[in-house]
């Protein structure tokens, strides 16, 4: 009788720990998971996940790898263990950045073997192989066949991938088409649009890419992702900084999820602009 209602209360606890993560409370998650007496798999994957929200990269680490001693044949863990590493790697002196970016390949490479159709360790391996020199296992013909892998999983983000690499190649008319494939693909992911917006910022073409923001806002009325899209490109490219600081504080005030950017970047865009 002890041990079920052990069991039930360690199940509420983690329960509440997860809806704290989900509404971005992660000190609230992280003090429901330390108080917890026993730290089984699922514990310890979503403290590492929220360790890694708040950008404590070090103890995420650590957190995902006692998730991964507990699970072994977790793709899931095994990804976000390497993404604690890459991003230590960011951030390490030039002696460390490169073990550490060898275990976050290593780890994305892992989890795709673990579970061939996990979508996100498949892009983070993608993005590793698209960004890294080939001196590190990088490479845009690794990216383009991985890229060949997602194609009959989601049609949207194998020609979003193939943007990302004609991009990187300079075949910018072949980037722009296939994201406007992509877009074709998944017509209500505000994501997409947000990505040809993106796109258009960059190569200069302004006014094409404050259409494709106004059709974000169709799609997504006051989607907290495209308030913080739209006021990025707009602190990078120096124009509508007024505009750009209402829009962060609006983000800043919106109910956001983990998978909007984290509020530390919104408050570092602001302070880019209050310095500016």
């Amino acid at each position: 009788m002890l041990a079920a209602a052990a069991a039930q209360a360690a199940g509420n606890g983690l329960e509440l720990a997860r809806t704290q993560y989900e509404h971005t409370d992660y000190e609230g998650a992280l003090r429901t998971l330390r108080a917890l007496p026993e730290k089984s798999f699922a514990v310890y994957e979503l403290m590492g996940r929220t360790l890694f929200m708040q950008g404590d990269f070090k103890r995420a680490g650590q957190a995902f790898e006692k998730a991964v001693e507990l699970n072994p044949r977790s793709s899931t863990a095994r990804n976000w263990l390497g993404k604690a590493y890459g991003r230590r790697a960011e951030t390490a002196s030039f002696v460390m950045a490169p073990l550490l970016a060898s275990k976050a390949r290593n780890c994305f490479e892992e989890a795709v073997e673990l579970d061939p159709r996990n979508l996100e360790a498949i892009s983070d391996l993608f993005d590793y192989y698209i960004e890294a020199p080939g001196i590190m296992g990088g490479g845009l013909d690794k990216a383009e066949a991985l890229a060949g892998r997602v194609r009959a999983l989601n049609q949207a983000e194998y020609h979003y991938m193939m943007a990302k690499v004609a991009e990187k190649r300079k075949e910018f008319g072949t980037a722009e088409e296939q994201l406007r494939r992509a877009i074709e693909m998944a017509p209500r992911q505000v994501g997409r649009i947000l990505d040809l917006a993106n796109f258009l910022a960059r190569h200069g073409r302004i006014d094409e890419s404050e259409a494709a923001f106004r059709k974000a806002e169709e799609v997504a009325p006051g989607a907290a992702k495209v308030m913080f899209a739209r006021a990025s490109v707009y602190v990078r490219t120096g124009r509508n900084l007024d505009t750009a600081r209402t829009l962060l504080e609006r983000y800043l005030r919106s109910p956001l999820t983990p998978d909007d950017p984290p509020r530390r970047e919104a408050e570092r865009l602001l302070r880019q602009l209050a310095n500016s």
